[in-house]
């Protein structure tokens, strides 16, 4: 038997066999795939264990909904529910729960702590679990008609696009695949349509299922096609406050995230992406974000991740100095690495990182906080030794990474940095200098044409500066206040009386991203004796939970309840960014963010809280005050949570009963009870319209008094009291088809009211 024969009867028999209810199963699987494509919003911002609780609750909610008969609702829900709590259970990595010893074990005091230490453990997995489920449920019970299959796509896309714009993520792949997933639900709408109303023509549809199947799937191949082959095209559709924004050659800023504009980013070329650049010999241009992910990092305290420094400039960009790579030494497992420059008078502070790279990109340096003090391990943990492949620069203080017969970068490493603790106080006391000349000329070095005006510019913003380090701050805050944040500088502004890169911005363009405002202060700086040098890598990324929102209504935000914001940073191709080191005497290289919207994490001295002074107590009187007995601490956070989710649950199961016409208690609607009720709402709608039937009247005389005023209806109107009268008072069931012919002729009969 040759394979077309056996492919066209496996077809059939899949069609005709195994698809009772094949289009409410493919519906309830649709709604399930766009609710978890639509998560993705969430990406950086939830656990992967969350997505895991999510996915696995609405994969789980839809087979059940496969196996279990329509008519047992409850028991379907029952059986949801307590999948997506084994779900929530088996991926929420639950904690070994240990009590006080002492007590009874065989207690039910003892058996409920220990439960309820469990449970705690849930949150907020149970809640998210519950609420997706719910709104899985809601949807399979309200998409039910052609108008409510597009809202529901029409919310999935433009929930999508309003994240893709206010957020730094990239959620175009997911809105091409809501899209993908709508044009097959549409077909498989159009066809239930066509085997409810036309079951004749269905029936010999069916009979050649490859003459059916085999146009939608050559039509739905050459779509996925061009988009697979044309990724380079941008996208066509966008939501109406970009598309607006845009076409007044603005940008829409990014609203969650450690900033409140999109992240900067070296760039090259005049039109690229947003990343890690290589060549920076040639700096400006415009470019687009983008918010692919390049690592996760877990860390003990929040920072930028510093990769390589460049020190000589030539008017267009930054280049290495042939001398920078000369002091090279090998990197031990766990062993110090040696740092040249001084920092006797600093106070340091110890930072743990594991980084994970999600991206196969080769970089050449290893990113970390800086400066790097050890690295424990790259790739293996419990390897002996380090690779070969990583170096030490003493002079710049940069892990260096030459793999070139392998061309391979690590996947995942860990280090230990000890970064300088910012003492404004001591940092005015020292001077911006190397006690070593050459040194210092090193990083004073200026290209020989240099406009002018960039040297009386730097002197001027200085003038009022008692020390090197307010220098510095003042040129950093005139350069964040004056100057204007955008990854597209408007060129036309560009006169030919200058070539100079920071000539350009300071007084021309007057508008840039990173590589613009961390290359004019390094320029400054110079300009009026401070040795400085630019540095690019990444700025510290999101963490899964945002800790940048205020805190409200007495409630900590997770800024404050984490100010060292530790935790583990998903970091982008949009976090590239680019900022300046100043050399000060004792301190070593000091970090300066010049870039306007942007904030350097620095580590802070402990401020010593000084020792209130002891109330004395007035004995000379009788009184005694009284005893104020011990108060309880109230989890307000706990009881507004709780008030909010019970009163969410009530209003949707509100909804749900009023609109939907849920009924958890009773039997399904039977075809008889559909046609009276249909009939019922006629009359309802006929009322309105002028036709009243009297209380001593039956509904036949009531339609005979109103048939000659109206002949139209007539005929349509004989037809629906036939047909109620039967489903009122005959025994014989009506079935889906008759209820749904029915239902087209109360349609008819309200077009012609």
């Amino acid at each position: 038997m040759s394979v077309f024969p056996r492919l066209f009867t496996f077809c059939r028999y899949v069609m005709v066999k195994l698809t009772p209810n094949w289009y409410l199963k493919l519906s309830q699987l649709f709604i399930a795939l766009m609710i978890m494509n639509t998560l993705q919003i969430f990406e950086g911002f939830w656990w992967e264990e969350t997505f895991t609780v999510a996915t696995s609750t609405l994969l789980l909610a839809v087979v059940v909904d496969w196996l279990l008969p329509q008519r047992m609702r409850v028991m379907r829900i029952i059986v949801q529910s307590l999948l997506a709590l084994l779900a929530t259970i088996r991926f929420a990595e639950l904690k070994k729960v240990t009590l006080v010893q002492e007590q009874d074990q065989s207690s039910w005091t003892f058996f409920f702590e220990r439960l309820w230490g469990y449970a705690e453990q849930l949150h907020p997995f149970i809640w998210i679990s519950g609420a997706l489920l719910l709104l899985y449920i809601l949807f399979v019970q309200w998409v039910t008609t052609r108008p409510r299959l597009f809202g529901f796509i029409s919310v999935n896309i433009l929930v999508l696009t309003i994240a893709d714009s206010f957020t730094p993520i990239w959620l175009w792949d997911e809105v091409a695949l809501i899209v993908f997933l709508s044009l097959i639900w549409l077909v498989a709408n159009h066809l239930y349509r066509l085997e409810r109303n036309h079951p004749s023509s269905w029936r010999e549809l069916i009979e050649y299922p490859l003459q059916l199947l085999l146009p939608i799937v050559v039509v739905l191949s050459v779509l996925m096609t061009a988009g697979i082959l044309m990724p380079g095209i941008s996208p066509i559709i966008q939501d109406p406050y970009t598309m607006w924004k845009e076409s007044k050659g603005e940008t829409v800023n990014v609203f969650l995230g450690d900033k409140s504009v999109a992240s900067p980013v070296d760039v090259s070329s005049s039109e690229s992406s947003s990343g890690y650049g290589r060549d920076d010999s040639s700096l400006g241009g415009g470019f687009d974000f983008d918010y692919s992910p390049v690592m996760n990092i877990t860390t003990s305290h929040r920072s930028y991740w510093r990769g390589e420094t460049k020190t000589v400039y030539s008017g267009a960009g930054w280049s290495i100095d042939d001398s920078d790579l000369d002091n090279i030494s090998t990197v031990g497992k766990d062993k110090e690495l040696p740092i040249m420059q001084s920092r006797e008078l600093a106070e340091t502070l110890k930072v743990e990182q594991q980084v994970r790279m999600v991206r196969n990109d080769i970089y050449p340096v290893l990113f970390s906080a800086y400066p790097v003090t050890s690295v424990h391990w790259i790739d293996d943990p419990d390897a002996s030794t380090l690779p070969k492949s990583l170096q030490w620069a003493v002079d710049e203080q940069e892990l260096i990474w030459s793999d070139r017969p392998l061309k391979r970068f690590p996947q995942s490493y860990s280090v230990t940095s000890e970064v300088t603790v910012l003492n404004e106080e001591g940092l005015r006391k020292t001077e911006a200098a190397f006690a070593d000349a050459a040194e210092n000329k090193k990083y004073l070095q200026l290209p020989s044409d240099l406009p002018g005006r960039v040297r009386a510019l730097a002197e001027t913003v200085t003038a009022e500066a008692v020390d090197d380090y307010d220098k510095a701050k003042l040129i950093e805050t005139y350069l964040r206040t004056n100057f204007q944040y955008t990854n597209r500088p408007d060129k036309s502004k560009l006169s030919d009386d200058s070539t100079d890169f920071v000539d350009q911005f300071l007084f021309e363009l007057k508008e840039g991203y990173c590589d613009y405002f961390s290359t004019a202060m390094a320029v400054l700086s110079r300009s009026v004796g401070l040795p400085a040098r630019w540095v690019k890598g990444f700025s510290p990324g999101v963490l899964p939970a945002s800790d940048y929102l205020p805190s409200a209504g007495g409630i900590p935000s997770e800024a404050e309840l984490n100010p060292d914001g530790a935790g583990t940073y998903t970091v982008r191709n949009s976090d590239a960014h680019s900022w300046v080191e100043i050399y000060f005497d004792g301190y070593g290289w000091i970090p300066f963010e010049p870039t306007a919207g942007f904030t350097f994490p620095y580590s802070m001295p402990e401020v010593k809280e000084e020792a209130l002074p002891t109330p004395t107590l007035d004995v000379s009187t009788d009184t005694t005050p009284e005893e104020v007995p011990a108060s309880k601490d109230i989890n307000w956070s706990a009881i507004l949570w709780s008030t909010v989710s019970v009163l969410f649950v009530l209003v949707i199961g509100y909804v749900m009963f009023r609109f939907t016409r849920i009924r958890l208690w009773r039997r399904p609607y039977s075809g008889n009870d559909r046609i009276v009720w249909e009939t019922e709402k006629l009359l309802r709608l006929c009322r309105r319209k002028g036709y009243e039937r009297q209380e001593h009247e039956t509904l036949r005389e009531a339609i005979q008094r109103w048939s000659p005023s109206h002949k139209r209806l007539q005929s349509l109107l004989r037809e629906v009291l036939d047909e109620f009268e039967r489903a009122k008072y005959s025994t014989v069931q009506a079935t889906s088809v008759d209820t749904d012919r029915f239902i087209l002729k109360i349609k008819a009969v309200k077009e012609e009211l």
